[in-house]
């Protein structure tokens, strides 16, 4: 990755390691008992501004990005939404045949799939442009 790449980036990534921090805060709040509602609403909703200031950081930063890197990045997100689609699709149908342990698939552990759709997609599109 180019040096201008990576420093485009820098943003994103902080805005991204602040969203990680605010939700393991949430989570280890949430998961405490004894907790009042307020409290809660307000841990649960604690990291959604960081991670929408990583959204803007994101999308900025993919407008300063040079044509082909900005092709990358559309292809990886061309791979990564059609397989979150087939995830959310097949645990759909599974969930209608078979009991589906929230303690496993509830949105809180399927949408770290999520990145790792995008980082395959990633993957595949730089191997494409090399």
């Amino acid at each position: 990755m180019a040096s201008s790449t990576v420093h485009k980036l820098r943003h994103p990534l902080a805005a991204m390691i602040v969203f990680l921090i605010l939700y393991v805060a949430a989570r280890y709040t949430l998961e405490q008992g004894g907790v009042s509602s307020v409290l809660r609403v307000g841990a649960a909703l604690l990291p959604v501004p960081a991670f929408a200031f990583f959204l803007i950081s994101f999308i900025r930063g993919l407008k300063a990005l040079d044509e082909l890197e900005r092709r990358i990045q559309l292809e990886s997100l061309a791979i990564a939404f059609p397989l979150t689609l087939l995830l959310i699709m097949t645990l759909g149908l599974l969930e209608l045949a078979i009991p589906l342990s929230p303690q496993d698939w509830s949105y809180r552990h399927v949408w770290a799939f999520l990145p790792l759709f995008y980082f395959l997609g990633l993957l595949i599109a730089r191997r494409r442009y090399q």
